[in-house]
């Protein structure tokens, strides 16, 4: 309270101040800082986890896009060999000449036309398997970086226990958990 200059201090008033100006000590102080640390990590990994599922997921869209393509290329070649089937059975049952000639250059167009869509199929269908790869690396990048962040949510519950508990084990136990989470993003980070 103040009045007229004068100032007049409780005790928790002192505590408050104190702890304002001075850095936690002990315990308390270190699993403070243990715990931002893990948390601020956690946050990341979390963050990196679900991009990676997002990115597994488009990938796969990709590639069942792609894939659809490329069974469209290959319906479109079977056409065209039954254009072309039906052009060899005209060419047998033809007589005249001209007729003839006019059949062997659709037989020799459709073959042209179907080893161009066939180069077209094959090229979306070898797509489709390597955004199948892409979205199978980023599923298990995903669960390499669920596991990160699970090991360090672990880690903070043992950081609570310990300040709870006030065991001196437990902030170890908290530290290693806390190691395994970090290892585990860094493997994630490296695409391990």
């Amino acid at each position: 309270m103040s009045g007229n200059h004068f100032h007049v201090h409780g005790p928790h008033d002192h505590e408050l101040e104190h702890a304002a100006h001075h850095e936690p000590k002990g315990l308390a102080g270190q699993l403070a800082v243990i715990t931002a640390v893990l948390a601020t990590l956690g946050a990341f990994f979390s963050y990196m986890g679900g991009a990676t599922q997002a990115n597994a997921g488009l990938f796969k869209n990709n590639a069942a896009i792609t894939k659809t393509e490329a069974a469209n290329r290959w319906n479109y070649f079977q056409a065209k060999s039954s254009k072309q089937n039906l052009a060899e059975f005209a060419l047998d049952l033809t007589v005249s000449e001209e007729q003839k000639a006019k059949y062997r250059e659709k037989i020799a167009r459709y073959e042209t036309e179907k080893n161009e869509i066939k180069a077209q199929a094959e090229k979306l269908e070898a797509e489709s398997t390597d955004w199948d790869r892409k979205s199978d690396d980023q599923l298990h990048l995903h669960h390499r970086w669920a596991q990160a962040t699970t090991a360090l949510q672990v880690g903070i519950a043992l950081a609570a226990i310990a300040l709870l508990t006030k065991r001196r084990w437990m902030e170890y136990a908290t530290l290693g958990a806390g190691a395994v989470g970090i290892g585990l993003g860094i493997a994630a980070w490296l695409h391990v």
